[in-house]
């Protein structure tokens, strides 16, 4: 994650520092991403919304659709993976940036919309719970396509639904030089009105000073 001093994940809100600017912290925000050298990345609805950038277009005849899973493509490199609990998300082409997208959906989502994805050359998984159970659509992730680095990118929603789930063994944080402060502020972790105390527990591995007055911080994440 790249997030200000006090947490933010809104790049456009921070104030300027004379240490580097927005664009060249994304730049090395990117850079720490390709080191990382992650099978797939995953990200919250929102998050991808603003990448997918497509309007809603189902099919007039959705036909028969598969559930629980539909898998598109299984030969390509990396993945992109989209938590969208609600099936809210469209997309105009099965991949972003190149690597193939495969979504996460809620229980009851739509049939029309399966099919949506699905002639969108979209991979997906539905959830076969009513509630979604992470761990099952990770391991589903692991045995179908070969995930096994699995970088979680945000936003605060996902991450901390990941946390509380025991999903999450590092945490890796680039810290701007710069401030949000905005009253409603979100930090870059969030799990409701409980938080994760007693959840997890973190262990400074590594800080470094890096290019443009970040700072990346490695923690090694355990529960409890």
């Amino acid at each position: 994650m790249l997030a200000s001093l006090d947490g933010s994940l809104h790049p456009s809100r921070y104030t300027t520092s004379p240490d580097g600017t927005r664009a060249e912290w994304s730049g090395v925000y990117e850079q720490v991403h390709g080191d990382l050298e992650g099978d797939a990345w995953i990200v919250g609805r929102v998050t991808m919304a603003e990448m997918s950038r497509a309007d809603a277009h189902p099919p007039a005849q959705a036909g028969k659709v598969k559930r629980p899973h539909h898998f598109a493509r299984r030969d390509v490199g990396r993945f992109a993976v989209a938590l969208d609990a609600s099936g809210k998300l469209h997309f105009s082409k099965s991949d972003i940036g190149g690597d193939h997208v495969v979504v996460l959906l809620g229980h009851g989502v739509a049939d029309s919309h399966l099919a949506e994805l699905a002639g969108d050359g979209v991979s997906y998984i539905v959830s076969e719970t009513t509630d979604i159970d992470l761990a099952a659509m990770t391991d589903v992730l692991g045995r179908e396509f070969g995930i096994r680095r699995l970088l979680l990118e945000g936003g605060a929603g996902i991450n901390g639904s990941f946390f509380a789930a025991g999903l999450v063994d590092e945490l890796s944080l680039l810290v701007a030089p710069a401030l949000d402060a905005r009253a409603a502020n979100q930090g870059f972790v969030e799990f409701g009105g409980s938080g994760l105390a007693g959840k997890v527990q973190l262990s400074l591995t590594d800080c470094k000073a890096l290019a443009h007055g970040l700072v990346h911080l490695r923690y090694a994440v355990t529960s409890g």
